[in-house]
């Protein structure tokens, strides 16, 4: 971009005409027809540039930068009445406009204003809009603090001269809050390599005001260079913005916007300094103004907060209710709504630390692999889930139902005293007697059942080892039968039998 032929040339016409004010120095008049005149170019460029970045976006951006050309040849159609007016009327003008170029830069920063404003953000909720409006109402009273502090003297006695100082200020603060919006939105229609310069234009557009008041009279020539260069500035910005448009397919794309912005705080301090500043000079206009504008502020910053709390509030809702998720998507299988493996293993290693015992029940479904075969797996999750419910119906309050995988469950019976680890596979089976109806197909779920009662000294594994030997011997005598373990079961080889339908 150093290197493009445009940007070259508006920075070697900048340099003349910084030469002709340094050339001119003590002929006011001169220097100021030499200021209108240098905008012209520039003027150019910026309505050109912007053209050609209008011709290549889409959409939203494709408006604003629409809305920026138009500007740009508002500016040039001022600025050249203007320039004519201070060859044909010597004496009379300074870097103020006079009307008509006044009206082509007020209709231009107020469009230009609007084209910000309308810009859509990127999707947020309406509470995240208000506090960006707030963020960004914040930062443009500081700026006009600022420029209520420093641009209004108390020896401009008359209205005028008011109006006309201020007016100038409007130039820094519009484009700052442009600048802003920009930058708390993460949504700028424009590559934050072109809209550096422009900020950088509110920069000296300040700096030049602060200088000397934009009124007649002679002026130093680097105030009429630091009031100048804000045009280059300004131009420099689409131009820029249509070389990466060229070859970068994300000029206009959107950026991650933080959630958070230090600005509104910036204001507050620089507010404060404003205040600061004027003290010494005792109570007039400008410390009343500093006063209201650090209340508005303030106010701004509260509100803001306010927001931002109730923000936290639903953030830590949401966490909350995410974290609920997560533990039960840990602890529990996602299809049937029973405790998954890890959760099982862990309630029966709890119950095993108690002095009471409990029973292990063991639930190998026979003929699954037939419904899945058959009817489809939408069919056999349905029989999972039929499964699942035939279980909480035949257990007591506090037991523990859990799928292990597949077509195999388990139940936990904490404080199980005698036989009742066969009464509950009693419940079971009379359960899984009444057929599930899928699609209209009546479907019984067989299963063969593995009890086995804790000892006091087991391991989670041993007792699930037993369970599953007796479940195997219940296999290998028949579907829809339960074994108790006993020692005697792991004497001879184990050989499971397939399921059958």
């Amino acid at each position: 971009m150093v290197r493009d032929p445009l940007l070259r040339l508006g920075a070697l016409w900048t340099a003349l005409i910084a030469v002709v004010f340094f050339a001119l120095s003590g002929y006011t008049d001169w220097q100021v027809r030499a200021f209108w005149l240098g905008q012209l170019p520039l003027d150019a460029l910026l309505a050109w540039s912007s053209y050609q970045v209008f011709r290549i976006a889409t959409g939203p951006v494709r408006r604003f930068w629409g809305v920026l050309t138009a500007v740009g040849v508002l500016f040039l159609c001022g600025d050249t009445i203007q320039t004519f007016l201070t060859f044909t009327h010597a004496g009379e003008y300074s870097t103020n406009g006079g009307v008509i170029q006044s009206t082509c830069f007020t209709i231009g920063l107020g469009s230009i204003v609007v084209a910000m404003l309308v810009h859509p953000h990127p999707s947020r909720s309406g509470r995240e809009r208000l506090a960006f409006w707030l963020d960004s109402a914040t930062v443009l009273v500081g700026g006009a603090v600022v420029a209520w502090c420093f641009a209004v003297t108390p020896d401009q006695s008359t209205q005028a001269d008011v109006l006309a100082t201020l007016a100038g200020a409007a130039v820094a603060i519009t484009s700052g809050f442009a600048a802003v919006k920009m930058i708390l939105s993460g949504n700028a229609p424009m590559h934050k390599a072109a809209a550096f310069p422009m900020i950088a234009s509110a920069g000296f557009t300040s700096v030049g005001m602060f200088l000397a008041p934009p009124t007649l009279g002679e002026l130093p020539a680097y105030v009429y260079l630091v009031r100048f260069v804000p045009s280059l500035l300004i131009a420099a910005g689409p131009r820029i913005q249509q070389v990466i448009a060229g070859f970068d397919p994300r000029a206009f794309g959107e950026r991650h916007r933080k959630p958070y912005s230090l600005l509104p705080y910036g204001s507050i301090v620089v507010a404060f300094v404003a205040l600061v500043a004027v003290m010494p000079h005792g109570i007039d206009i400008r410390t009343w103004g500093v006063v209201v504008g650090l209340g508005l502020i303030c106010a701004l910053v509260a509100g803001r907060q306010l927001a931002a709390f109730h923000d936290n509030n639903s953030l830590i809702k949401q966490l909350r209710e995410h974290e609920v998720r997560l533990r039960h998507q840990a602890l529990f299988d996602g299809l049937t709504e029973l405790a998954n493996r890890t959760h099982f293993h862990d309630e029966v290693a709890v119950a095993l630390d108690r002095p009471d015992r409990s029973s292990v029940l063991l639930i190998d479904l026979d003929g699954f692999k037939a419904v899945n075969d058959t009817m489809g797996h939408a069919a056999g999750d349905a029989l999972l889930v039929a499964v699942a419910d035939k279980l909480r119906g035949a257990l007591r309050t506090g037991d523990l139902a859990a799928r292990l995988g597949g077509d195999e469950f388990a139940v936990l019976l904490r404080g199980s005293t005698g036989d009742e680890g066969e009464r509950t596979a009693e419940r079971i089976f009379e359960a899984f007697a009444v057929p599930v109806q899928i699609s209209g197909v009546p479907v019984h779920a067989n299963a063969s059942i593995g009890v086995a009662d804790t000892e006091p000294g087991d391991e989670v594994g041993t007792v699930l080892r037993r369970a599953d030997v007796a479940m195997y011997v219940a296999k290998s005598a028949g579907k829809g039968t339960c074994r108790r373990y006993h020692p005697g079961m792991e004497q001879g080889p184990r050989t499971p039998v397939a399921a059958q339908g």
